[in-house]
């Protein structure tokens, strides 16, 4: 080896690897920061951050589902309708990546079927029928990997709530365009699969909230206001649950 190509060798032992090293463990601080701040509630850092790892490791897998999570639940505190479906997009964007890296894991089934509910709340009849069906294949799966996925049960209880009590616009779209929806949906059916949601997670004043509107919608009042009650007691750790407390002291309020 000549005297050229060792001057090389070292210039880059001394300048170059250092540099790698230190973009490695750079990464490695925005991942921890990252699951910090997820856990901790604070979404938008986290998505930001979150966002960042994918310019680095674009199938870093973790990211991909957290990152598409928080862009449902970020996306979903948005006023304008436009930016809604902006944030939602990308959550579809993102879970399906997901799941090119790990079909076979709850977590990217999950992450589908929360960004395209969300994206279907927001969407015309057509759209919305259309999107129960993929919403109900993704869900099932979801929960095929991991039957004690709280948020898989709970998104199954919601297309439970939301498929039997299409309007009549939606039923007719069903019926016109897909021969109708697939599954047996009742509010029976709801009911269980949120309490199961419940089961696995009683913290999550969600949960509790649409539990309480399933009751409501049963004629189950007494038991729409302990549910209430229950969230109402919990400590609030999301963005959301100052609102949804208020919206439980309402709906006690009213059924009372």
């Amino acid at each position: 080896m000549n005297l050229f190509r060792k001057g090389i060798i070292v210039a880059l032992a001394i300048f170059v690897f250092p540099l790698l090293l230190f973009a490695q463990q750079d990464l490695v601080d925005k991942k921890q920061r990252a699951d910090s701040l997820y856990e901790s509630f604070q979404e938008e850092e986290a998505l930001k951050l979150y966002r960042d790892i994918l310019e680095e490791e674009p199938k870093n897998y973790k990211s991909l589902w957290r990152g598409s999570f928080l862009y449902s639940r970020v996306g979903n505190r948005l006023s304008d309708e436009d930016d809604q479906k902006e944030y939602f997009n990308h959550g579809i964007d993102l879970a399906e990546r997901a799941l090119q890296v790990d079909s076979t894991d709850a977590q990217s089934h999950f992450v589908m079927s929360v960004a395209m509910g969300r994206k279907a709340l927001i969407s015309g009849a057509r759209d919305r029928v259309a999107a129960s069906r993929s919403i109900k294949k993704h869900v099932d799966k979801a929960l095929k990997y991991d039957e004690n996925h709280a948020g898989a049960w709970h998104v199954l209880g919601r297309w439970h709530f939301k498929v039997v009590n299409l309007s009549w616009v939606e039923r007719a779209a069903a019926n016109t365009l897909f021969g109708g929806i697939p599954g047996d949906a009742s509010n029976q059916k709801a009911a269980d699969a949120i309490q199961k949601a419940i089961d696995f997670n009683d913290n999550n004043i969600l949960y509790y909230y649409d539990l309480a509107k399933v009751y409501e919608e049963m004629g189950q009042d007494q038991q729409a206001v302990e549910t209430c009650e229950r969230a109402v007691e919990l400590k609030s750790r999301t963005p959301d649950d100052p609102m949804l407390k208020e919206q439980c002291r309402k709906l006690i309020y009213d059924l009372q």
